[in-house]
């Protein structure tokens, strides 16, 4: 049965039945033990399985990339969307699927887990989404050596966010804000 009540806009706002939303995380995990293991075909399969499970709880993905030890992506959802849940959802079942495709990722991980328990969840107002999009399509570009080290420009993102952030809490404080 089609969804009829979600409506997006032009806006970039979602309604439904008395409630209007738009809310995006940038949302990144990695392999355990960071082992590059998401190569070979596993990272065009780990996407094509995000995008499923992305339109069976009905979230949009703006911006992925699968690098071979950690994933990022972007995700526009419902506010019943609850982070910790689906982030569980969509290790697992990403999981139990790559393991049954590619065998041999068993071999390179110690006790048969892929991902680190750990993960990463930035909420991204609409004046950095297009930087966060940028971000994760280049991911793939950038030749960053050594195991584990995040890209030179992580903290400057990191950086951009907390300005962000901060100026929009002085807006919100003084009254400045629009709210249309």
């Amino acid at each position: 049965m089609e969804n009829i009540f979600y409506n997006r806009r032009d806006n970039h706002l979602t309604y439904g039945r008395g409630y209007a939303y738009s809310l995006q995380y940038h949302i990144v995990w990695c392999t355990k033990y960071r082992r590059q293991v998401l190569k070979d075909g596993a990272d065009t399969d780990c996407k094509a399985l995000l995008q499923e499970l992305a339109q069976e709880y009905r979230c949009e993905i703006t911006a992925m990339e699968v690098m071979p030890d950690h994933i990022h992506l972007l995700i526009d959802a419902s506010p019943q969307f609850c982070i910790p849940d689906m982030i569980k959802i969509m290790k697992g079942g990403i999981a139990r699927k790559l393991f049954q495709l590619h065998p041999e990722m068993k071999k390179q991980l110690w006790g048969g887990h892929l991902w680190n328990p750990s993960y990463c969840a930035v909420t991204v107002s609409g004046r950095s989404r297009e930087m966060v999009e940028q971000y994760i399509e280049s991911q793939k570009e950038k030749a960053w050596g050594g195991k584990g080290r995040p890209p030179k420009d992580l903290a400057r993102l990191q950086a951009y966010h907390r300005e962000v952030l901060d100026a929009d809490h002085v807006r919100l404080q003084s009254g400045d804000c629009e709210t249309s």
